[in-house]
């Protein structure tokens, strides 16, 4: 049972339930966090706006899925390893790549720089970042990554408090 109400859409404010139309034109679908994130339009809002700034940024989709898995695991966040875990399958990540990415494993210099921003609160160690640096992660890549690790820590977070009723796969 949620911490935090699951409303229907028709629960929400006008504004909330504006933002979940375009979002069940474009997906097929309302995720049960956008819902939940729904209790508030300037929260909602800003999540979806970061979202897709971030969806046209440096990072690729599959890279943004390891993020998210690497910091989803961080934060132990079921909710949103198993949307993260389906999304990372459709974009045609391995189960061994995806199990890579949540534990940061050698091999995913990406995951390890995500993992170590939410480990050290926005710190890094100089092997960490020269690491990155080897990897290719610029200037540019970095900051999308830091970006993608607050938006994730804004879902992970929602969820955890709310214990948002898994609704992945769907």
């Amino acid at each position: 049972m949620s911490v935090i109400a699951l409303p229907s859409s028709s629960q929400l404010p006008l504004p909330s339930q504006a933002l979940l139309a375009t979002v069940q034109r474009r997906q097929g679908r309302v995720p049960n966090m956008l819902r939940v994130l729904g209790h508030s339009p300037a929260a909602l809002a800003g999540y979806l706006q970061l979202a897709e700034q971030l969806a046209g940024g440096g990072l690729n989709a599959a890279e943004r899925e390891r993020v998210a898995l690497a910091v989803s695991q961080a934060n132990a966040c079921d909710y949103c390893l198993r949307a993260h875990a389906w999304l990372a399958g459709r974009q045609g990540l391995s189960s061994e790549e995806q199990a890579l990415a949540r534990q940061a494993g050698e091999g995913d210099a990406l995951a390890q720089f995500a993992r170590a921003l939410v480990e050290g609160r926005g710190r890094v160690g100089d092997e960490v970042f020269a690491q990155a640096r080897r990897a290719g992660l610029d200037e540019t890549r970095m900051v999308e990554v830091v970006a993608q690790v607050a938006c994730m820590t804004l879902s992970n977070y929602l969820n955890n408090l709310a214990q948002t009723e898994i609704d992945f796969p769907a």
